[in-house]
């Protein structure tokens, strides 16, 4: 292919219209609901792990470290799976494209989901109930690892160049308003059942919800064609024969892909310790009640809400880099004190903590997903973006409530996630400093 051709290919996508501004927001509305109910089903998990280590443990197990350890295994092992999820189902959708194949990922995770809340629980069978939850949790894991960058290309490839950031902002909303459903969702069952009720089987509710949310979010993705992007790189035959091998050849793509993996560092501290990991921290650590772990979660999901279009506005006014600067600056500076806030106890101060670090991770998690997209070409993105960013969340995000719990156990040091938060933290601002502004750039075909 000639110069002129990929030229063609970078630069001719329609004029903005009427007509391409409603397509850009079904687009935009495609990935907000499909991010919605995936990290709906992912999160779940999280926001119930008190629970399901009652339900999935021995008797003698369920009340000490052990019984949560065990049930932590569940949410590790699906992390380690999100690598080979993220391969598959890159090379499938630099193949074949986005759009199917990320209907079939929501499709996968939800059924896996509604099963987790039709299992026997450990009294019923013994050890097949763990067993079976940790299979679950594995088919989990390897849809999530195709869900984050698919869905991320998906939408990048649809937004306008100077919006990228905003149009993508109900994408990266959706996974937190999924988890402040889950937390008021559950907060609602706990008051109107009660906890022994939730321990018995209204557990089983939110899982079971996954069914009905997967057939909204199954027939939204399916009314919208592939990406004009993508739909471009097939008509001037730029497909990757292996997309795979292309970017684990090509010095060019591994060194972005080396930076996918450090750039979004605090990306894991920041959504599985802040958010997912907060309320069990809260309740089995700090003693708080679960309803109050829960609200003390909501507060900081509302707020990481509200302030993440803003930054993604910014972002595309500004740039990439000084959001990710500032916001790695923010949360290593904030971290430690607002961990020492929650140590004391007191609900308002926990609910302040946590709406402070969920402001200063909103200027990250607003701007991440647009960058990764940005850093690599059409015809291999969906590959090199799953790599890198899988790879990441596993080092950095998918074994923190494991090793938070570990280490708590061992040490006795409450304020332990706090040094996470600061290490990724600082990884990724020195990270940034490599990074070459994207923001208002045109998206390479190859």
């Amino acid at each position: 292919m000639n110069k002129s051709q990929v030229a063609s290919m970078d630069y001719a996508l329609p004029a903005r219209d009427s007509a391409k501004n409603n397509i850009v927001k079904r687009a935009s509305l495609a990935g907000g609901v499909g991010s919605f109910v995936e990290w709906y089903d992912y999160g779940i998990y999280g926001l119930l792990v008190s629970t399901l280590v009652l339900v999935f443990s021995a008797s003698s197990m369920n009340t000490s470290d052990a019984g949560l350890m065990l049930t932590y295994v569940g949410f590790t092992v699906s992390f380690v799976v999100r690598p080979f999820g993220g391969v598959i189902c890159g090379y499938l959708g630099d193949k074949m494209g986005r759009q199917k194949l990320l209907a079939i990922l929501l499709l996968m995770i939800s059924l896996a989901t509604a099963a987790i809340g039709l299992l026997p629980s450990y009294e019923s069978i013994g050890w097949a109930a763990p067993a079976l939850l940790i299979l679950l949790r594995v088919v989990q894991g390897f849809s999530a690892g195709g869900e984050v960058s698919g869905a991320g290309s998906f939408v990048a490839e649809y937004a306008e160049d100077d919006r990228r950031a905003v149009v993508m902002s109900p994408l990266v909303m959706g996974s937190f308003i999924a988890l402040l459903f889950g937390s008021l969702l559950i907060s609602g069952l706990i008051n109107i059942y009660g906890a022994q009720a939730m321990r018995d089987w209204v557990w089983r509710v939110p899982f079971l919800l996954a069914i009905p949310m997967a057939l909204i979010g199954v027939y939204i993705r399916t009314r919208i064609q592939d990406t004009p992007h993508f739909q471009m790189v097939k008509q001037n035959k730029a497909v990757v024969r292996n997309p795979i091998r292309e970017v684990l050849t090509s010095k060019r793509h591994l060194k972005a892909i080396a930076l996918a993996v450090t750039l979004p560092a605090v990306n894991g501290p920041g959504y599985y310790v802040l958010f997912v990991y907060m309320p069990t921290y809260l309740n089995k650590v700090m003693h708080f009640a679960q309803i109050q772990s829960l609200m003390v979660t909501a507060c900081g999901l509302l707020t990481i809400i509200g302030a993440i279009p803003m930054m993604a506005w910014l972002s595309d006014r500004l740039g990439r880099k000084p959001l990710l600067i500032a916001s790695a600056i923010a949360m290593a500076l904030l971290a430690y004190p607002c961990f020492w806030l929650l140590t004391l106890g007191m609900m308002p101060l926990a609910c302040m903590a946590a709406i402070l670090l969920a402001f200063a991770f909103a200027g990250h998690a607003a701007v991440i997903q647009a960058t990764l997209a940005e850093m690599f070409p059409t015809n291999v993105r969906y590959s090199a973006y799953s790599i890198g960013f899988n790879l990441s969340t596993v080092i950095f995000g998918g074994s923190a409530p494991l090793l938070m719990t570990w280490l708590i156990g061992l040490t006795g040091i409450a304020s332990i996630p706090s040094y996470m938060v600061i290490i990724t933290a600082m990884l990724t601002l020195i990270s940034t400093l490599y990074l070459k502004e994207t923001a208002g750039k045109p998206l390479r075909a190859e």
